[in-house]
């Protein structure tokens, strides 16, 4: 058995450290080696992340130990995460969020009626998940009513419009990239872009 640390942020302006931080103390608190911790600073609305792809793929094996800080922190996309967390563990990887404490029980087997605690630990998932798809779509709201309100006052078309044209799918695009449906690679092979103008039309319109 082997014991990682997972943690994310969604821009590189976010500091890892307190995540980092809460993972290594809790590892000392309740004596677990650990062996490494994989970082990646994106969005967590989908799995395109190049460190968490190599965590999955190539190191985790049966019987390890994931910590992760936070649910949000493995992934904001409701459905996407809970698939992500099954399929984690049903490669036989016990997932522990530090801020569900019913998943370290249920890692240590230190529990007298599993069957009850593994119910009130899917209920706290689902609520936690819940939560992190609805700070996702409220944000997309108030940029949604953000870029409205520049149309309104005829301000668009000084701050909103890009450079160059971009094509007529790109937002249909770039949402089910968001999504999870696609990855960055297909959509900018959809919509035929580089990764730099991609990755700068979507910070420009804030998508």
């Amino acid at each position: 058995m082997a014991v990682y640390g997972y943690h994310r942020t969604s821009t590189k302006e976010q500091h890892l450290d307190r995540g980092i931080t809460a993972i290594k103390e809790f590892c000392e608190k309740n004596g677990l080696e650990l062996a490494k911790i994989f970082t990646d600073q994106q969005t967590g609305k989908n799995f395109d992340r190049p460190r968490y792809t190599v965590m999955k793929e190539d190191v985790l094996r049966e019987n390890d130990v994931l910590i992760i800080k936070e649910f949000d922190r493995l992934g904001r996309n409701k459905q996407a995460s809970l698939k992500e967390l099954r399929e984690l563990q049903e490669k036989g990887v016990k997932v522990v969020f530090l801020d569900i404490p019913t998943s370290w029980l249920l890692a240590t087997g230190n529990v007298e009626n599993r069957p009850i605690m593994e119910m009130i630990n899917n209920i706290l998932i689902e609520v936690y998940s819940t939560i992190a798809q609805q700070e996702v779509e409220r944000k997309e709201s108030r940029q949604a009513e953000g870029i409205q309100a520049m149309k309104d006052r005829g301000e668009w078309e000084k701050y909103g419009r890009p450079t160059v044209e971009l094509p007529e799918n790109f937002l249909e695009t770039v949402k089910r990239w968001r999504g999870g449906e696609l990855k960055a690679v297909e959509a900018m092979a959809i919509l035929d872009m580089k990764p730099a103008t991609f990755y700068r039309k979507v910070k420009e319109l804030g998508l």
